[in-house]
């Protein structure tokens, strides 16, 4: 999230009106409903987060074991058998 100043962005007759409720503190208004975005749409982290799990799902069928994907993604032995068990299903259907 960026700051924009309200003065550029306001029309003058609006800022005045803002600033009697709020003078010189920051305030945040949300998107409306109609603009928000989900989880990861504007960046990568959704597809660097699946395809870290497909790598340790490919690890796991190789033979890795659960404890030791864990120690080398940093992850709990629970977070690993829960991506082991999601991907297991997505891969059988």
């Amino acid at each position: 999230m960026s700051y924009k100043k309200a003065a550029h962005v306001l029309p003058e007759e609006l800022l005045r009106k803002v600033q009697e409720y709020v003078d010189g503190e920051f305030i945040y208004i949300p998107r409306a409903s109609d603009n928000k975005k989900g989880w990861g749409e504007t960046t990568t982290t959704r597809q660097e987060l699946h395809d870290r799990n497909e790598q340790i799902y490919v690890e796991y069928l190789a033979g890795q074991r659960m404890e030791a994907l864990a120690d080398k993604y940093f992850l709990s032995l629970k977070s690993i058998q829960r991506i082991i068990r999601q991907l297991k299903k997505e891969h059988s259907k």
